[in-house]
């Protein structure tokens, strides 16, 4: 499958049906139709396709909303780029106009499909007490060839280059898929510059030990082989977009695999927006919209970066055995001696079940027993542990009390400028969030 044929067919596709959909749309909508009791019926078909299949190729907008200070007035929040690199930014939610927090948090985002405003929700239940900052990654089908490769290597040098560019008053929030890689780049940093190191590490919901626990994700990745993943997963980026050629693993491809994991519980939310739309009881940003223009919205992955995180990762389970390598080095995690690290995971989380991230612990050989803490969230599946009701709830108050207790930095720093990108100052219209079922926020295999 490593073509461009298969790949410009799957968006040939893609764009058919959102096609389709809009010319639905449009004839349920004629005058002349209005009399016929299945117009109606085209029109919502029309208007649920057309909108869902078009998501999947958008990036969608961080959408974040004002912040009100202890002035009492709103403050925006502008979107800044610190630092720029070609497969992925580090981004700040900086506030204008309101001093500095003393937390600073640094979330480092999954690259498993999603785009990074996967964590919009977690970035604001923590903009009014932290400076927040995100790993941006891009997506890998408008990343040119020339810019050569990215595996889970790099992937682990570039968070290393992140968390030097903010300083040791850092706290870092490992959500998912990175919280390995995240754990052998504060490694690197512990032995090579250890006044560079974050304060704290949590890592929330991931595979540090995919054999703790299996899953479907994990049996998978070890029933198939790699010559077969390879042959069967990777495609290559065709002429309507920058990364022409590339080999990756394509996000509609991913896609198909994230839906077809709960194919009736999504088929049932959609055949439920299509009558709401036809009662003419469907809102532009109501709950189902709201989860899936996020949910739909796919990236491309570059294919050794999807190749090397399953092999590397859940295969050769390199990371649990403190066997992994960055440029042909040997990762020790047991030099993190200072660093404290928190796991949190959720008793009903079926991506990286309980005890996977756990196994992070065991691995911290050279850190007092005092450093390190765990909570296990009863009742919280995947998406609820960083982004749901249990984040919100429980998880964040315990987060921020950790942060609190290991944070001994100095007075936040005022002499950053990073350049100002884009503003997001228009907040979402609607603030209801569903509890979807298996959001996928690690890399599938």
């Amino acid at each position: 499958m490593k073509n461009m044929f298969t790949y410009d067919l799957m968006e040939t596709v893609r764009n058919t049906n959102q096609w389709l959909g809009a010319t639905a749309q449009a004839l349920g909508s004629y005058p002349a139709m209005s009399a016929h009791p299945m117009a109606p019926w085209l029109k919502a078909w029309g208007e649920v396709t057309e909108r869902s299949f078009s998501r999947m190729v958008v990036k969608p907008a961080w959408g974040i909303p004002t912040i009100t200070g202890a002035d009492g007035r709103d403050h925006v929040v502008r979107v800044m780029k610190m630092v720029e690199k070609p497969f992925g930014d580090l981004i700040h939610f900086k506030v204008p106009g309101r001093e500095p927090r003393r937390r600073r948090v640094l979330l480092v985002a999954p690259m498993s499909g999603h785009y990074a405003t996967l964590l919009r929700k977690t970035v604001i239940s923590l903009l009014p007490d932290c400076e927040v900052f995100v790993t941006d990654w891009h997506n890998a089908r408008d990343i040119p060839v020339s810019e050569g490769k990215f595996d889970v290597e790099d992937y682990t040098l570039y968070l290393v280059e992140f968390m030097k560019a903010l300083g040791a008053d850092l706290h870092v929030i490992a959500i998912c898929q990175p919280a390995p890689l995240t754990l052998a780049a504060t490694a690197l940093l512990a032995e090579d510059e250890p006044d560079a190191q974050p304060r704290s590490l949590t890592l929330i919901g991931g595979p540090i030990d995919p054999d703790a626990t299996p899953t479907e994700v994990t049996d998978f990745g070890r029933s198939v082989t790699m010559g077969q993943l390879e042959q069967g997963a990777i495609q290559q980026v065709g002429f309507k977009y920058a990364g022409v050629g590339r080999l990756v693993y394509p996000g509609l491809l991913q896609l198909s695999s994230f839906i077809s994991m709960n194919l009736e519980t999504h088929s049932e939310a959609f055949q439920s927006q299509i009558v709401s739309a036809a009662k003419g009881e469907a809102e532009d940003n109501d709950r189902h919209n709201v989860f899936y223009d996020e949910y739909l919205a796919v990236m491309d992955m570059t294919a050794e970066f999807y190749l090397s995180t399953v092999e590397r990762i859940f295969k050769n389970r390199e990371i649990a055995r403190n066997a992994f390598e960055v440029a042909g080095r040997p990762v020790d995690i047991g030099k993190i001696t200072r660093v404290a690290v928190k796991v949190v995971e959720g008793e009903e989380d079926d991506i990286s079940a309980p005890g996977q991230c756990y196994a992070a612990l065991d691995l911290l050989t050279g850190l007092p027993r005092e450093k390190k803490a765990a909570h296990l969230e009863p009742g919280a599946g995947h998406y609820g542990i960083f982004a749901g009701k249990s984040w919100r709830n429980n998880i964040r108050p315990l987060v921020l009390k950790f942060i609190d207790e290991n944070s001994d930095a100095p007075p936040a720093r005022k002499g950053m400028r990073p350049q100002i990108v884009s503003v997001n100052d228009t907040p979402p219209s609607n603030e209801a969030e569903p509890e979807p079922v298996r959001q996928d926020g690690s890399t599938p295999v």
